[in-house]
């Protein structure tokens, strides 16, 4: 039988504080992953009914299944949200993912794609990334990063590369729940 292992998800603001965790990910195991994420060496979480902190303490569940993808040294992960009108892709524009144990990190650097069942694609928070710009001090370097990281996910969002494939998604989240009723 095989396991889907916890892990929390924390992310972080570009001064160190928290902005947001997730305390309860289960992680698609390596074999399960299909090739081309395998190569890519990413990480794969499913979340459903999961219990979310945010940076002032106060404490919310999941409603939405999801089912989250991180890309080492890439400056963006994504989550698959699995709403009744089909699948959602909420993106974040972030440093690459740090792995400690079963804690995944990452900066969250404000900007967001989201892709719409439909195949609608907007980019949202521009103006709250260019004020955490200035407040944080990004540093040119970083700059050059998000709007690189942004291109590329843009890119892959448009050529519907991976893990831009609802039947991938759909797929996690059926193997996961699968182990969930076997016990």
């Amino acid at each position: 039988m095989e396991t889907f292992p916890t892990y929390i998800i924390k992310s972080f603001k570009h001064d160190g504080h928290l902005h947001r965790m997730w305390l309860e990910n289960w992680r698609v195991p390596e074999r399960l992953l299909h090739h081309g994420h395998r190569e890519q060496g990413m990480y794969v979480l499913i979340n459903s009914q999961t219990k979310i902190v945010e940076a002032d303490g106060k404490e919310w569940v999941s409603r939405i299944p999801g089912v989250s993808f991180f890309v080492p040294g890439e400056w963006f992960n994504i989550v698959a949200l699995m709403e009744e009108q089909g699948i959602r892709y909420y993106c974040n524009i972030a440093s690459p993912p740090y792995v400690n144990g079963r804690v995944i990190t990452y900066i969250d650097y404000d900007l967001d794609v989201i892709r719409l069942p439909a195949g609608d694609i907007h980019v949202v928070d521009q103006e709250e990334y260019e004020r955490h710009k200035q407040m944080y001090h990004y540093s040119a370097i970083v700059d050059t990063k998000v709007k690189q990281g942004l291109h590329d996910l843009l890119a892959r969002v448009r050529e519907g590369e991976p893990p831009f494939q609802d039947d991938l998604v759909n797929m996690y989240y059926q193997k996961w729940l699968e182990r969930r009723s076997e016990g």
